[in-house]
């Protein structure tokens, strides 16, 4: 297993596009490794939603979302993040998209959906003065996804525009610090491991199918397992797991293993003959293991 660097190696890779206004945009790049985004993204959500904004900035259309309280669900599944809110929630695809356990997704839809790059950006006006600061990200196709939005020292706590000459500098705090450990690698990443790769086992409450209706004997039953072995994995619950019609459907993210038609009983034997022992329990995995 490949220790955790918190160390980040900078591409020193910087570009500059003109704005049609007379300014221009500053993007400094940094590497796109699970290992680097898990932990920027985990933050910026987990530790700094309050500061923060998400949304896609293109030539006639601008969307912006604000967090109003701490993101519901911050999870890492089949190569997307998901942020969960309760007004709305994000996908973006930070690690390879398999396509759930059949690997359905193709070869070139997957280097596609993956992120490619991403940068820290300034945005100058006509006269050279910085604006507005951000994250942007592109995908396969070297299109332009999401952005998050930065603290802006020029607009206040209810949107107003500050005068022009009592900036809150504070607010670049975020930026400069985000800066020094990911595009300039002059700090190490706080987390000691990466925060995203925390190890979940899940069951699917999706109404997709009648037998995931009755999960809520599995979810305690491996919330047992899980206490009574002292494991530092999380127990959640979640929707369509990609294995339809038999359920209820138990998913591993340790190995990115599937379980069909589990009982209280095998949740149980999944805890302590899987997690604790490192033995799959072949009679119902998924895709089904034939034997030799």
């Amino acid at each position: 297993m490949n220790s955790f660097n918190r160390q980040v190696t900078p591409l020193h890779r910087s570009t500059e596009e003109p704005l049609p206004n007379g300014g221009r945009v500053e993007c400094e790049e940094f590497p796109v490794q699970i290992d680097v985004l898990g932990p920027l993204l985990y933050s910026l959500f987990h530790d700094h939603w309050q500061e923060v904004g998400l949304g896609h900035v293109v030539d006639g259309s601008v969307l912006e979302l604000e967090f109003t309280q701490a993101p519901k669900i911050i999870r890492l599944y089949d190569g997307y993040l998901t942020v969960v809110t309760e007004g709305w929630h994000m996908h973006l695809c930070v690690e390879e998209n398999q396509g759930g356990p059949d690997a359905a997704t193709p070869e070139e839809l997957r280097r596609k959906r993956l992120v490619s790059r991403a940068a820290l950006y300034r945005r100058f006006n006509p006269r050279g003065q910085a604006r507005s600061w951000g994250i942007q990200f592109w995908n396969g196709a070297d299109e332009r996804m999401m952005n998050v939005f930065l603290p802006n020292p020029f607009v206040g706590e209810n949107e107003d525009l500050l005068p022009e000459n009592k900036p809150n500098r504070a607010k670049l705090k975020l930026y400069e610090q985000l800066r020094e450990i990911y595009v300039l690698g002059n700090e190490l990443i706080p987390d000691e491991t990466n925060p995203l790769k925390r190890p979940f086992i899940s069951v699917c409450r999706s109404s997709r199918c009648n037998p995931s209706l009755n999960w809520q004997p599995i979810y305690e039953a491996l919330q047992r397992a899980v206490a009574e072995a002292e494991l530092e994995v999380d127990v959640i619950h979640s929707g369509c797991l990609e294995v339809c019609k038999l359920g209820p459907v138990v998913f591993y993210s340790g190995d990115k293993t599937w379980y069909t038609r589990v009982t209280p009983e095998l949740a149980e034997e999944i805890v302590q003959e899987h997690l604790c022992e490192g033995h799959k329990i072949k009679s119902n995995l998924y895709p089904v293991v034939k034997e030799s």
